[in-house]
Formats: C-alpha cells, structure tokens, sequence
C-alpha cells in the first residue's frame, strides 16, 4: 500500500506539474523533462525494486541514497516547480508586487547556504552511523523518515545551487564552486572508511541473503565506490556548469 501512495503521491505532483507547463509556454522543454526525470529518480529510489533490495545489499541502499539526494533534487530544481505551480491568476503584472513578497519570504524561509549544507552533510553522517542505520532498517517508520530526510535535506543543499525562484542568492555566484567542493569532504571520508575497512561495517547484511555473487565485504565496498564515485562526478558537472555561467554574459530568463 505504502508504494502505491507514494506513486500516486508522484504521479499527481506530476501531472500539477505538467498542467502548469502547458499553461505556462515561457518554461523550456528541456526543464519540464528535468523536473519529470527527477519524479522518476525519486520512483526508482522509493518504489522500484531498488527499494525493497536495499535490505539485502548495502549498494542496493547506496543506490537509493544517490538518486535522492545527489539526483533528483537537482533535476527537480531545474524543472522550476515552484513557477509551473503558481496559479494562473498570481502571473498578471498587477501580482508583481505580492510575488516578489513571495519571493523573499519563502527565499528566507528556506535558509542560508550555510545551514543547507549542515543538514545535507548531517543528514549523510548520522544515517550511516551503524547503530542509526540499524534502527533505520529494521523500523518501517524510521526507514521512511531516513529517505524523507534523505530527500529532504538533498532538496535543500541544492536550492542555493540551482537557485529556482523564488530563491534569492545569499552567497557570491562563485562561492558555490566552494560549497560543492566542502560537500565532497563528508561523502569522501565515509567512502573511504568504508572502502579500506577489512571488516563489514553494517552487521545486518551479515545475516541476510547477498545478491549479484558479493559477500558483505565485496558488497560494501561497491558501495562506497559507488558513492564516492558518483557524488564526485555530479558535483564537478555541476561546478563546470557554474563555472561556464560565470563566465557567460547571458542568462536564461524565465518570464514570471
């Protein structure tokens, strides 16, 4: 039951999505597939067979970990949700006003870059804690407030990143380059305690049937590979990506 709510949890924030879309031409083709992609990312983490092997392998839950913090809520960023979801009726010019009220209460609402990455990096550091992770996979609840908080925080670390509207920059432009390079250090050490451990970190796998042919050892340095592998490669597309904006003259604008 919990896996066909959370699909219809998806599909509906999907299909307000694409209402708003089509409502509102301005949004690029290329962003509605971002936010759809990020819908799916998340439905492969949450729903997907992904998510019932996560209790069997470490990578499995690796897996889940990535598509919710480090690939979905960039995506989702990019889709511009928060614009497709305004009310036709709040796009008039006669709105300006109340929309930019909007815009700084929510952008203040939502914190300072500083606190995004601490929750991000909080967020990563005490769900693999092995005694937390435990209660996480042997909980139901507490395994949904794991990928919630996973899902949560992620959304956060890369508001200031992406910067959607409403956000309002906190930081000087180049300043996420830093942000992104910091955000590595968290995810680096635990991969790296992870990957040259000679001793399975996670004893629950221990007492469980492995898939793919890895022993619990094997299975939890693909993890951290994985982890240290992937979290490397998005943030230096994403600092790349930056880096190109800087320097660019032009900006995409998105009417409003």
């Amino acid at each position: 039951m919990a896996a066909v709510a959370l699909t219809l949890v998806l599909l509906f924030a999907g299909a307000v999505y694409l209402r708003g879309w089509l409502d509102r031409r301005s949004i690029p083709v290329w962003r509605a597939c971002s936010f759809l992609l990020g819908l799916l990312a998340t439905w492969v983490a949450v729903v997907s067979p992904v998510a019932s092997s996560d209790s069997r392998m470490l990578t499995a839950h690796m897996i889940q970990h990535l598509l919710l913090m480090t690939i979905a809520p960039p995506l989702i960023w990019l889709g511009e949700p928060l614009i497709a979801a305004r009310p036709a009726r709040d796009r008039r010019a006669g709105r300006r006003s109340s929309v930019e009220k909007v815009r700084t209460e929510l952008g203040s609402l939502l914190g300072h870059p500083a606190f995004c990455w601490l929750a991000a990096a909080a967020a990563l550091v005490v769900w693999h804690v092995p005694a937390i992770f435990r209660l996480g996979m042997r909980s139901p609840a507490w395994h949904f407030i794991e990928q919630a908080s996973f899902f949560t925080t992620g959304l956060l670390f890369w508001w200031p990143v992406i910067q959607p509207w409403p956000s309002a920059a906190r930081w000087p432009r180049w300043s996420m380059l830093l942000y992104l390079f910091l955000a590595t250090l968290p995810c680096d050490v635990l991969s790296g305690l992870l990957v040259f451990s000679d001793r399975v970190s996670y004893p629950i796998y221990l007492c469980t049937p492995q898939m793919a042919g890895f022993s619990p050892l094997e299975d939890q340095q693909c993890a951290a590979a994985l982890m240290w592998t992937c979290v490397t490669v998005v943030f230096v597309v994403a600092g790349t990506i930056l880096s190109i904006q800087m320097l660019s003259p032009q900006k995409e604008a998105i009417s409003l």
